[in-house]
């Protein structure tokens, strides 16, 4: 670990339990990298997370953080921005805790535009409850409540963001680690609901269940998929099939909700 990094973990409680090949410490590395880039204070940020492996990552963030509930950590980070609009609030969230129990609080954190940076880490299982699949789970993949291979159509986590309103939009993976952190960057410093998804790897439950080979092997396979949006462009339907396409989908100005909420007050106080 870079010296300048360790002020932004409590060192007391690492080691972490991730199991070997997990990429989840390299999100967060990334996360860490990126915040110290942009100089922000850590006393102005907090990050929130719900449950699952990825959740576990504020416990070894020595910032104002919070653990919560099943897919609820974007409804207590709206809570916490509405509280302390002058916050940056950051949620680190897992593909299973943000699309199924947490859907519903994602899109309407996306609609409302509020002022809050999510990073998913999309590692296409949920691997803190032994492996059962996800709305990230590819269609035809197995899993521990799909022994017999997946029949759901997975999300597209990217589109459904854009098209909630979400209006800074990204997608990376935890081989490209130089690209994450400068959309990492970007979404923290965006105004508004900014959202990266991060192609993650779960050799312990996907990766077994899949029969993927190796930590080192579902790494070279996100590197051979990944493909740029304007490499993707240029290719078919069909060519884009098992490629993960990478970079920077929307970003725009829009109203934040914290900021017009206070208009609304005004409004009220003044009477009109």
């Amino acid at each position: 670990m870079r010296k300048e990094l360790e002020k932004y973990f409590r060192a007391n409680r690492l080691p972490h339990i991730w199991c070997p090949g997990c990429g989840h410490g390299i999100i967060t590395g990334a996360l860490m990298r990126a915040i110290d880039n942009l100089k922000l204070d850590k006393k102005n940020i907090c990050i929130v997370s719900g449950i699952g492996c990825s959740s576990r990552a504020p416990g070894y963030l020595d910032f104002y953080t919070l653990h919560t509930t099943h897919g609820r950590g974007l409804a207590f980070a709206t809570g916490i921005k509405f509280a302390k609009p002058d916050l940056k609030v950051i949620v680190v969230t897992g593909d299973g805790d943000c699309t199924a129990i947490g859907g519903n609080h994602f899109i309407h954190a996306c609609r409302r535009n509020i002022d809050i940076t999510t990073i998913v880490f999309n590692n296409n299982i949920y691997g803190m409850t032994s492996g059962q699949y996800s709305p990230m789970t590819p269609k035809g993949a197995y899993a521990t409540t799909a022994p017999y291979g997946n029949i759901d159509r997975n999300f597209d986590l990217c589109k459904l963001a854009d098209a909630a309103g979400a209006t800074y939009v990204a997608r990376s993976t935890v081989y490209h680690v130089p690209q994450l952190i400068k959309l990492m960057e970007k979404a923290i410093d965006h105004k508004g609901f900014s959202m990266v998804e991060v192609a993650d790897i779960c050799p312990t439950y996907f990766g077994r269940k899949n029969k993927l080979g190796s930590p080192v092997k579902m790494m070279e396979v996100l590197r051979d998929s990944a493909i740029s949006i304007k490499a993707a462009e240029k290719l078919s339907k069909e060519e884009l099939v098992g490629k993960i396409i990478t970079g920077e989908f929307h970003n725009e100005i829009a109203p934040e909700y914290t900021e017009e909420y206070e208009k609304t007050i005004e409004k009220a106080q003044g009477g009109c």
